[in-house]
């Protein structure tokens, strides 16, 4: 499964780094797999497509399809029609590090690319 988002990165003077275009170091349209989260287990893939759908899949659960969007220079991941701000701590070609402000929590979540993984055509 894949699940791409794609943006660029600007850091902020004393923040997470900002998605502001769809250019430079991306995650749209790219397949990453998480490699360290506080609550997501490890191996879960997530594909942000160009087209603002989100996939996410691992081994032990069924796919899930969302979407998401940047405006304003804010991110959002919706999954089951529900939004979640999310802030990008990181994104370069080796490493997407987000942290999604769910309603049970922050989740940081940290994504490797998983290079053996083809995006869906």
């Amino acid at each position: 499964m894949v699940l791409v988002s794609a943006c660029a990165d600007r850091a902020g003077p004393a923040g997470p780094r900002q998605t502001e275009t769809i250019t430079g170091a991306s995650f749209i349209n790219k397949v990453w797999r998480v490699s360290e989260s506080s609550a997501v287990a490890p191996g879960t893939l997530y594909v942000f497509l160009s087209d603002g759908t989100l996939l996410i899949t691992s081994e032990h659960s069924k796919p899930a399809l969302g979407t998401w969007q940047h405006a304003g220079g804010v991110l959002t991941m919706v999954e089951e029609s529900i939004p979640y701000k999310v802030d990008i701590l990181n994104v370069s070609a080796a490493e997407f590090r987000i942290r999604s402000h769910n309603p049970g929590g922050a989740v940081e979540i940290r994504m490797v690319p998983a290079d053996d993984v083809p995006l869906p055509r």
